[in-house]
């Protein structure tokens, strides 16, 4: 059993048993919580209800949260020529091909996000074990295979400025950092709402019954704090008609 420390012991205790809490009384609660000796991701996770197991209930999509992460992810692109000089130019900060591959392949992992020209596909493929495991691959699905060179400054000024990926896990539970506890209590709402509504929009045709089963919100050295799912939801839409 997993032994946890005093400051932790303190935050659980201000949780209420059996009280689901709005996404403003959630935030509130996190607020109260001891600090911690550096600034703390807030993160969000769901409990969904699919099958991970069926290809066609996988749950993966981007959003774009409105403040940022708090953090500039730094961001890789595999692109030769033209599209090489367009992505330098939009503020990539590694740019090449086969050289970023065999650097990858002898163990360099120095990046956050990544970009492919659909040409360059052939060659980035074979990272799929080593990006993939670590949700570095470039996909399709999430924007990140381009295929023409002026499309690139878009999806890096996106990835820059707060768009993240998220999927879900074996388990079918999705984890995204939101933000950091330094963040005022209206920017970690909007992104937590930006969130809601992105996951919500896609849910697999193929899911049956209650799609999202429960919602928690914490950070990083802090206990879970449960988050009435309906009363999420309504807050998101209402924030973001």
């Amino acid at each position: 059993m997993v032994k946890h420390g005093k400051k932790y012991q303190e935050a659980a205790k201000l949780i209420e048993d059996d009280r689901l809490y709005s996404p403003t009384d959630a935030v509130a609660l996190l607020r109260r919580m001891p600090e911690r000796g550096f600034d703390e991701t807030v993160e969000v996770h769901f409990r969904l209800g699919i099958d991970p197991r069926q290809a066609d209930q996988t749950v993966r999509s981007t959003v774009v949260l409105p403040h940022g992460t708090g953090k500039e992810p730094r961001v890789l692109v595999f692109a030769v020529g033209d599209a090489a000089r367009i992505a330098q130019e939009a503020g990539a900060d590694y740019v090449g091909s086969d050289d970023l591959v065999k650097k990858i392949q002898d163990g360099w992992l120095e990046f956050d996000a990544t970009i492919a020209m659909a040409d360059q596909m052939g060659k980035v493929g074979g990272l799929g074990r080593i990006l993939g495991r670590r949700g570095l691959m470039p996909n399709p699905r999430s924007g990140t295979v381009v295929r023409t060179p002026e499309d690139l400054p878009t999806v890096l000024n996106e990835l820059k400025g707060g768009r993240v990926e998220f999927r879900n896990d074996r388990t079918g539970l999705v984890h995204v950092g939101i933000g950091k506890r330094s963040f005022d209590d209206a920017k970690i709402l909007e992104n937590m709402y930006a969130l809601i509504d992105a996951v919500q929009r896609v849910k697999p045709a193929a899911a049956k019954g209650v799609y999202c089963r429960s919602i928690t919100l914490t950070s990083t050295m802090a206990p879970g704090i449960p988050v009435d799912v309906p009363a999420a939801i309504a807050a998101a839409n209402a924030a973001l008609s």
